[in-house]
């Protein structure tokens, strides 16, 4: 009887057990979308996620300021470099990538906000189990708002300020662990090996995917 006793307080003291900051798995695919609280921005994007590597592939549909873009990235942060890829006219720039590569993960200063199931916890499989965490952006200029999974450390979405566009809010979806094709994260052979002339890293939303860290 004691035993059990034991055992039953173990058990409850695990399920109990607060939340914690985790990364989420190295390798990644999935889905995202974009909105701005001024609304000057909304975002479609697929993307290829290599922790390991350092390496982003992102496929962007999109409005911006009331007029419609595709956009295709492949950013190598460890090269500092990244590639605008047209793949249908078969043209490629290769463009310096000043952006620091920061892992999908909970920072480690973070704070918890709570716990919750998004859905429903009437009957199995209806609900999921997520975290909140807040935080400050570096060099504290602003705050971040970002929801995890609580197995498997999958992120579901992130607020965050930015200067330009107010409150940026990312909700991903169709996430799967691993990358069915490694090779969306090379260049493809027509791109240059030099960088273009005069090439500025490109103000769109490849420059902000990873500012939250």
């Amino acid at each position: 009887m004691k035993l059990l006793v034991v055992l039953v307080c173990v058990l409850a003291g695990c399920l109990a057990e607060k939340p914690r900051p985790c990364k989420s798995p190295p390798l990644l695919t999935g889905a995202l979308t974009v909105s701005t609280q001024n609304e000057k921005l909304w975002i479609y994007a697929k993307y290829v996620y290599d922790g390991w590597g350092q390496r982003v592939r992102l496929t962007e549909l999109g409005n911006y300021q009331n007029k419609s873009f595709t956009y295709d990235a492949l950013l190598l942060f460890r090269e500092a470099a990244m590639y605008e890829i047209d793949d249908k006219a078969r043209t490629c720039k290769k463009k310096p990538l000043k952006a620091d590569f920061h892992p999908m993960e909970i920072p480690i200063n973070s704070t918890l906000v709570g716990q919750a199931i998004v859905g429903s916890s009437s009957g199995p499989g209806e609900g999921l189990l997520v975290n909140t965490w807040t935080g400050n952006l570096p060099g504290n200029t602003g705050k971040y708002l970002t929801t995890f999974t609580e197995f498997g450390c999958i992120p579901v979405n992130t607020m965050y300020q930015t200067q330009e566009y107010g409150w940026m809010v990312t909700g991903f979806f169709n996430n799967v662990i691993g990358i069915s094709d490694p090779g969306q994260l090379n260049p493809p052979d027509y791109c240059p090996t030099e960088m273009t002339a005069n090439g500025e890293q490109s103000e769109d939303f490849t420059s902000l995917f990873f500012k939250l860290q």
